[in-house]
């Protein structure tokens, strides 16, 4: 049977959904084409970022997060607990059931929108007549045309050469989220933010957590400042990281995942995990797309190859999300679907990637948005900058977490922001406001002249505002 839509989005993950249903909302009739399964067979809309990415990390992570305030710092409070014990089984129980949600309420903005939902993995057939045939591949094939259509394929997880992933004990983010026992001795190959995210997890649940990262420095896109400051908190928590190493041979045995790797130091190493977590960034998923019968270029690396507005090189063909240029994260996809919807419909689309703020979800959480000091070094511009510590913060000493600051990077002359960053309590909430503020072309005074509710965690916002010109109040 054949179906003839205005637009048909390839992939149902944060970019391609919201895509869907920004083209609807502007009137046009949508398609969105996802093969996604839960474990009974049926579609599970939301992508890596709902089904083995941001919700459910970010489930377990509250989850541990609960369990280890019950376990060493319920005291300082005046509860007094005995036989705090964690039952994995009903944590992976609530994670489920979150990714369920989610899942369900993507199916109903669907039928709200009026999305037509096909199940099923979508790929070119060919070209004709000024628009393009779609192969659904699933349950029930299905041929589908549209003058317009939007690749959301997203990404996979990179496996390290020569060792592939079996999720029982070498593991990517996917066979990371299903874990079903404490392991003794977690191994991590990456110190980024899937790495970081869920050695957290299992370190508060009582695994002694190893860190082997290839580059020399800690979390390299990160204010240098910041990420010394992030290091040593790890540190102190109990994570072992090991910066500048080569990981060797990786072995199977009936004792875990053996892993040789040579140190900095050039002193040559091994362990041995029970688990061997393998996050060393991730591939676009192009895989099946059949971009052939319609020649879609590709870059060297598996990307879809698009200029500034996500177009194609192929008329009204256009890309987003993981699977083109640009970070890797879900928000961006987002704001890719709703200008490349925008656009179609004849409207100006724009995405701001100098103002896409960044979080990684480990206790101190880290956020920032915009230029670290060292790229404002290495550009030659000058600047100021202004520091304020969760120490000082009145309601940060209430809740009982004091790690971290709050750093402003502004223009020398102007005082424009061009970069604020921050570890500590609920960073990822708090990085909203300089993303508003760096919108309007904000200076450092007009979010220290803003009056903020005491006592907020967000004074200490302002006070690295003050900062910048040497004038806080609280430190």
């Amino acid at each position: 049977m054949t179906k003839e839509f205005d637009v048909i989005v390839i992939g149902g993950g944060p970019g391609g959904y919201i895509a869907a249903i920004r083209a609807a909302q502007l009137g046009k009739l949508v398609a969105c084409v996802d093969e996604w399964k839960n474990d009974k067979g049926g579609p599970a809309l939301g992508g890596t970022c709902t089904n083995v990415g941001c919700i459910p990390s970010k489930a377990l992570l509250q989850s541990s997060e609960h369990y280890d305030q019950a376990l060493n710092h319920f005291a300082d409070h005046g509860i007094t607990m005995s036989g705090v014990k964690m039952d994995l089984t009903q944590m992976a129980s609530r994670k489920d059931g979150v990714i369920k949600q989610n899942n369900e309420g993507v199916l109903y903005l669907f039928k709200k929108n009026k999305v037509s939902f096909f199940h099923g993995r979508g790929s070119f057939v060919k070209a004709v007549d000024g628009k393009y045939e779609i192969a659904v591949s699933g349950a029930q094939s299905e041929s589908l045309f549209a003058k317009h259509i939007i690749i959301a394929t997203g990404s996979t997880a990179r496996p390290l050469a020569g060792t592939p992933f079996d999720e029982e004990t070498i593991l990517s983010n996917d066979g990371a989220l299903k874990i079903k026992a404490v392991p003794a001795r977690l191994g991590l190959i990456g110190a980024g933010a899937i790495g970081l995210e869920m050695g957290s997890v299992w370190r508060r649940l009582g695994s002694e957590v190893t860190v082997l990262e290839g580059l020399p420095t800690f979390l390299g896109p990160v204010d240098e400042q910041i990420a010394k400051e992030a290091h040593k908190i790890f540190l102190k928590q109990g994570l072992k990281i090991e910066l500048g190493v080569k990981v060797g041979e990786i072995s199977k045995s009936k004792k875990g995942v053996s892993v040789s790797y040579t140190t900095a130091a050039g002193q040559t190493q091994s362990a041995v995990f029970d688990k061997l977590i393998i996050s060393i960034g991730r591939l676009p998923n192009t895989v099946g797309l059949n971009t052939q019968a319609v020649g879609l270029q590709l870059d060297e690396r598996g990307f879809v190859v698009v200029d500034a507005d996500c177009k194609t090189q192929l008329p009204n063909v256009w890309a987003i999300g993981d699977v083109v240029r640009g970070p890797m994260l879900a928000h961006k996809a987002e704001e890719e679907g709703v200008a490349v919807a925008e656009r179609i419909a004849g409207q100006h689309g724009h995405v701001n990637f100098n103002t896409i703020p960044w979080v990684i979800y480990t206790s101190p959480e880290i956020a920032w948005v915009g230029q670290t000091e060292q790229q404002l070094k290495a550009s030659g511009r000058a600047y100021k900058a202004g520091t304020f510590p969760f120490l000082a913060n009145g309601r940060a000493r209430a809740m009982g977490d004091t790690t971290g600051m709050v750093k402003f990077l502004a223009d020398a002359v102007t005082d424009e922001i061009l970069g604020v960053h921050i570890i500590g309590p609920l960073a990822g909430e708090l990085i909203a406001e300089s993303v508003v503020a760096m919108e309007f072309k904000a200076s450092a005074e007009d979010i220290a002249r803003i009056c903020h509710a005491h006592p907020t965690l967000s004074e200490a916002t302002k006070e690295a505002a003050l900062a910048v010109d040497k004038r806080t109040l609280n430190f």
